[in-house]
This record gives C-alpha cells, sequence and structure tokens, in this order.
C-alpha cells in the first residue's frame, strides 16, 4: 500500500477552510498517514504555494516527527513531539496559513509527507523550510501529498 496523506479538513483538491488560513485563526489542519514503508525512521512535512507571485513560497516545515506517528492534531504542538518547526517565508518559525494576494486567482497548496530513512534531519531550529525541504528530499524512502486550495477575493 503506498504512503498516503489525509486531512479530515478538506479534501484533494478541495478547499481549505477559512480557520486554517491568515483570514482565520491560522492554525494548522490535523493530517493522518497511512501505509507508512518499511524501513521509516522519521517523518517530516511541509507546506508550499508555487502559485505565488514572486515564485514558490515555503509555508511550512515540520520534522524529526517520531516514526510511531500516524498524524498531526490541529495545531500541532512540535516542541511536545520532540520535534522541529522550520521558519517560513513568513520570516518566522511554525506554520503559516495559506494568504494569497487577494485578487490573485486560487492558489495550489502543497503539503507533502516524506517517509525518512534517518531518525533526525540534524538541521538547528532556524532552519529555513527550503533546507528542510532539500534534507527530506535526499532522505525520502516515499512521500504522499495532499493539496488544497484557497483563494481570497
Amino acid at each position: 500500500m503506498p504512503l498516503t496523506l489525509t486531512s479530515p479538513a478538506f479534501a484533494d483538491g478541495e478547499t481549505i477552510p477559512a480557520k486554517f488560513t491568515c483570514e482565520g485563526a491560522n492554525v494548522s489542519p490535523s493530517f493522518s498517514w497511512s501505509g507508512v514503508p518499511e524501513g521509516t525512521k522519521s517523518f517530516a512535512l511541509a507546506c508550499v504555494d508555487p502559485d505565488a507571485p514572486g515564485g514558490v513560497f515555503h509555508h511550512w516545515a515540520i520534522f524529526n516527527l517520531p516514526a510511531d506517528l500516524d498524524g498531526l492534531a490541529e495545531g500541532v504542538d512540535a516542541a511536545g513531539l520532540g520535534a522541529r518547526e522550520a521558519v517560513t517565508d513568513f520570516r518566522k518559525p511554525g506554520y503559516g496559513g495559506p494568504c494569497p494576494p487577494p485578487g490573485h486567482g486560487t492558489h495550489h497548496y502543497h503539503f507533502r509527507l516524506y517517509a525518512l530513512d534517518v531518525a533526525r534531519l540534524g538541521l538547528h531550529a532556524q532552519t529555513e523550510c527550503r533546507a528542510v525541504i532539500d534534507a527530506a528530499e535526499d532522505a525520502a524512502i516515499e512521500t504522499a501529498e495532499l493539496v488544497g486550495l484557497y483563494e481570497r477575493t
């Protein structure tokens, strides 16, 4: 069974509820996953918006998630899991929800889960999302993706 990422907040290709955006509480949605490949020692989860005016915008990267997890709670406390959150393109660590420019059309938010062959990525607390994604790509056994949509008028 392939690695699969889902969220009770939105289905693949559907609109992300405002609660999880800059127009709402701006908290991370909950996620669950299944089909974890053998040899997985940790997970990372990242969110990017490839439709941003200046190119790919990095909204979130949480890493060093324990291998025994099968999901994340809404508004997850990374430190409570022994994990870390990277610095986003909003210039602060943690989750930065969808916030496309008003009138810019529908943006696609790619949440990608990485099943990793290392227990820890070995990145410091102020690491940027880009570096986490690069390290996760290098250590990935398998990935799964969930795409949510959001538009501001």
